[in-house]
């Protein structure tokens, strides 16, 4: 079965750096780096959705279906975005309700 189109640019986004070595409580930079990573591709992806909409209202735009395409793909790599971060929410939450 062929893989989906369109996944591939949501799950680049979320790619980790391969360790390095023994994992230390203070390196987060892996975490942060694929979090920002997300960030600019939804920031990319927003951009060129909004380029499109343009395009279609004015004319400009001969294939509807690349508008609608990259308004999906901004809307559920948004959708993902806010789900990381919220997971990342509530582990800080459970890490801090935990007794020493």
């Amino acid at each position: 079965m062929p893989p989906i189109s369109g996944i591939e640019g949501i799950s680049s986004a979320f790619t980790l750096a391969p360790p390095t070595g023994p994992a230390k409580a203070t390196d987060d930079t892996a975490f942060a780096n694929s979090v920002t990573g997300a960030i600019d591709e939804l920031r990319s992806l927003q951009s060129e959705s909004d380029k499109l909409k343009v395009a279609a209202v004015t004319g400009d735009l001969d294939d509807i279906h690349s508008a609608m395409i990259a308004s999906s793909r901004a809307s559920v790599t948004l959708e993902l975005v806010a789900a990381v971060r919220n997971k990342g929410v509530d582990a800080f939450n459970e890490i801090m309700r935990m007794q020493a």
